[in-house]
């Protein structure tokens, strides 16, 4: 049963087969277009569901396609893909009324969601779930585009429970939401999970969806940061001590194993543990026992263990600072969050809830981003991820109080990484500079995967057909 029709619009062939190709086979029904007017007689003569556009287009344009949709009252709902990371442009399609926006290259399990939500939004008009005469089309589409981020994320999260009902874990990236669905797939587990990624994207806000969400969550969650206390202490730590057992151990202490008993112990970074440390979590993992330093008795616990590390284990198993069995006894629920600066896409979202929190908690009143300012933040890297980003809101508004953040009252840091990337020699003509700018970034992703083009494909969000197309259009087979 087919599912909608769509009418697409991309002036790159390639990318225009294998998309149509793909929604055919994800139940849509697809009308190809290489040129925006051959379109626009489409959309005259028939009805569609979701026209999906580019934006940089000879004669007829994606915006143009777009405004036509708008103008003529059609029910169509419009998604525009652009490329190259700018946004200048798709924030003028979505205030035109276009639904969303797709930046290029995307994977299409990610364009195949931001479809589906299209089609359900346009299921709401047709059932006429908004009151009639309350806004137009056009307004409403508006409206839906400045709110709907917060929506999806209040629908995707809605499924869990408890305390955290995922409203500290923010992302309408396909990334995230494979995450959300882990999630929701372990918590009433007792499997061990072990959280990866890079510092600051959130491994601890998921270690506390999992247990808050599960049947352990009256009991307590117990976070020990293994790379923040000496080797020395870490031990007595986890394990506790009897009187006695050395030198100032005046009373017996139990460990946080203990304590975390009927509950959930979290070892955030668990990779700076040393080895010597490491064989006694293995048994712990194995048989849920331990005794305390300088005691005799076994002390069982039933405990769920989650684990974390901003470093890669399997390169530690193979230099030989990491025990390979204890990593496979980590590894049963793998979940890697991905950098801020693989998920983009996330940056408005994360950005609003932020701005919300910190007007509300400084009694501020800052409205939001200029379009410059706005363009700057999603073009930047995070080296520190969701952290800085948070970091970098909190900052702006207590120094700016009310009115819009701009381009001056960003940190240096943001607006100086910008300019390097506009350092263009723009008398070399704009199909040089995309060329010159494919093949940086080709060459890139080649580097970093000593020239497996199947691992380059997959940084850059291609398939490998894609990538080794694109290497010999650019002449870089």
């Amino acid at each position: 049963m087919e599912k909608g029709r769509i009418i697409i619009v991309e002036d790159e062939e390639s990318i225009l087969m294998m998309l149509t190709e793909f929604l055919r086979g994800n139940d849509y029904l697809v009308d190809p277009f290489l040129e925006g007017k051959d379109a626009l007689s489409a959309l005259k003569a028939n009805n569609y569901h979701v026209l999906i556009t580019d934006l940089t287009m000879p004669k007829v344009d994606g915006l143009q396609l777009i405004n036509y949709i708008q103008k003529e009252y059609i029910d169509t709902i419009g998604i525009v893909m652009t490329g190259y990371g700018s946004l200048e442009t798709a924030i003028s399609a979505m205030r035109l009324g276009a639904f969303d926006y797709v930046l290029k290259p995307f994977k299409f399990e990610d364009i195949l969601l931001t479809i589906d939500s299209a089609m359900n939004y346009y299921k709401m008009l047709k059932n006429e779930t908004i009151p009639k005469g309350l806004m137009s089309k056009s307004n409403l589409l508006k409206r839906f585009s400045q709110s709907k981020l917060l929506l999806e994320n209040t629908i995707l999260r809605s499924s869990l429970k408890d305390k955290y009902k995922f409203e500290n874990i923010l992302g309408i990236s396909f990334g995230m939401q494979k995450i959300f669905e882990l999630i929701e797939k372990v918590t009433d587990t007792n499997a061990t999970v072990l959280i990866t990624g890079e510092s600051g994207v959130g491994k601890e806000l998921v270690a506390k969806a999992i247990h808050y969400n599960s049947s352990r969550r009256e009991n307590p969650l117990i976070v020990v940061n293994c790379g923040a206390i000496p080797e020395n202490l870490l031990e007595s730590e986890l394990f506790g001590f009897e009187k006695g057992a050395f030198t100032g151990a005046v009373s017996t202490r139990l460990g946080k194993f203990e304590i975390a008993n009927k509950g959930t112990i979290f070892l955030d970074e668990i990779g700076d543990m040393s080895l010597n440390l490491q064989v006694k979590i293995l048994r712990v993992l194995q048989e849920r026992a331990f005794e305390r330093i300088g005691g005799a008795k076994t002390i069982k616990v039933d405990i769920r263990v989650l684990a974390a590390t901003n470093r890669v284990l399997e390169h530690l198993v193979k230099e030989g600072a990491f025990r390979e069995d204890l990593y496979y006894r980590l590894n049963v629920v793998p979940i890697h969050i991905p950098p801020l600066r693989e998920r983009r896409q996330d940056i408005p979202l994360l950005l609003s809830s932020f701005l919300e929190e910190s007007n509300r908690l400084n009694d501020a009143d800052v409205k939001g981003f200029s379009e410059e300012a706005m363009d700057i933040m999603m073009n930047y890297d995070y080296p520190g991820n969701v952290r800085e980003l948070k970091n970098i809101v909190e900052r702006n508004v207590i120094l700016k109080r009310n009115g819009l953040i701009e381009v001056e009252d960003l940190p240096e840091k943001l607006w100086k990484a910008r300019d390097n990337h506009q350092h263009l020699d723009i008398q070399k003509g704009y199909e040089t500079l995309v060329t010159e700018f494919e093949k940086s970034i080709i060459a890139k992703a080649l580097q970093e995967t000593k020239g497996v083009k199947s691992k380059a494909a997959n940084i850059l969000n291609l398939n490998r057909t894609t990538l080794i197309e694109k290497m010999k259009r650019l002449g870089m087979d």
